[in-house]
């Protein structure tokens, strides 16, 4: 065999440099819902701290991504190695049936944690609040601070919430608001004329272009289109809602190595402040929230979170989402 040949699939099996070229010893494949901005800057990050590893994510809604792993746990090979979403119900039940890998990362004294029962099957990463974004075009006077606030008629007709059939953050927002007000809250938004979106992207949309004067928001989805120029602001009532953005490892990866790297690169300072530049809120301690947005510190935010019952939430979704369509939509 050709000496120069032979040297060359030496130098390949070592994962060395051929003519520039660095050879990638170790795969990682992430699936989220984070939007392009925030996971292309960690991934950027992460690929400067270990080279070594070639990652790369498919993002997507977290509906879409659930559908995807479980077809391909039908297949018997689920290609992703980490999954990032908002869903918190979905890492329960996840859990639930043995799809995820315990880890817990050196990296969590440092954090703020919400995840009850932590044992390390899914790790928060950030946390999202939503509150009430409205047009500050046309909402010049006596703009909303409270939930409340959107029930008087200065928004009739012109509040939106996306439906929780379609939004799991939607939701986790109506299971949450109807714990602290109860469903008087809908009959009244419902008699105020409130409108239901498909998406919490499409209320917000609708919110920046004037189509309505207010909508319940997600942070980071709101604070984008600021920084984009629209002209819309984010009010946090007292009662906040406050959701984690938890990350897990998938049972059986390849690359379990990688994964956990991964999962401690997001716990760290460089990933955290990232997350907080893009506008939500990190969970490491000691980490500013972007003052360019206004948003309160995650101490604070958590300090006036309505308590979530996640039990409660997964177990009555059902029932929660045909009483909001009947009450909101007239349907039964």
């Amino acid at each position: 065999m050709n000496k120069k040949f032979t040297s060359g699939l030496i130098a390949l099996s070592l994962g060395l440099s051929i003519s520039g070229i660095a050879v990638a010893q170790d795969k990682l494949i992430v699936y989220t819902s984070m939007k392009e901005s925030l996971i292309g800057a960690l991934k950027t990050k992460f690929n400067e701290k270990y080279p070594d590893i070639a990652m790369d994510y498919q993002s997507a809604g977290a509906g879409k991504l659930m559908a995807k792993i479980a077809a391909e746990k039908e297949s018997g090979q689920i290609m992703a190695d980490v999954i990032w979403t908002s869903e918190v119900p979905d890492f329960f039940h996840m859990k639930e049936s043995g799809m995820l890998e315990t880890y817990v990362s050196s990296e969590v004294g440092n954090i703020i944690n919400p995840i009850p029962d932590f044992d390390g099957s899914f790790t928060p990463i950030r946390l999202g609040t939503l509150g009430i974004s409205y047009n500050t075009r046309f909402v010049k006077k006596d703009p909303p601070s409270q939930w409340a606030d959107v029930l008087t008629p200065q928004f009739k007709g012109a509040f939106g919430i996306a439906n929780p059939a379609l939004s799991g953050t939607s939701y986790m927002s109506v299971s949450l608001l109807k714990s602290t007000f109860g469903w008087e809250y809908f009959e009244k938004l419902k008699e105020n004329k409130a409108k239901i979106g498909k998406g919490a992207g499409q209320v917000i949309d609708d919110t920046a272009s004037g189509d309505l004067l207010a909508s319940l928001a997600v942070d980071y989805i709101t604070n984008d289109k600021i920084r984009k120029g629209a002209s819309l602001k984010l009010a946090y009532p007292k009662e906040m809602l406050v959701i984690p953005s938890p990350a897990a490892i998938m049972k059986g990866t390849k690359n379990l190595s990688s994964a956990q790297k991964f999962i401690d690169f997001l716990l760290s300072e460089d990933a955290q402040k990232i997350i907080a530049h893009e506008g939500t809120l990190p969970v490491r301690k000691g980490i500013e929230p972007n003052p360019e947005f206004g948003l309160p510190s995650a101490e604070e935010a958590m300090s006036r979170a309505i308590p979530i019952d996640y039990k409660s939430v997964i177990a009555s979704k059902e029932e929660t989402v045909k009483k909001f369509t009947q009450i909101l939509q007239g349907r039964n």
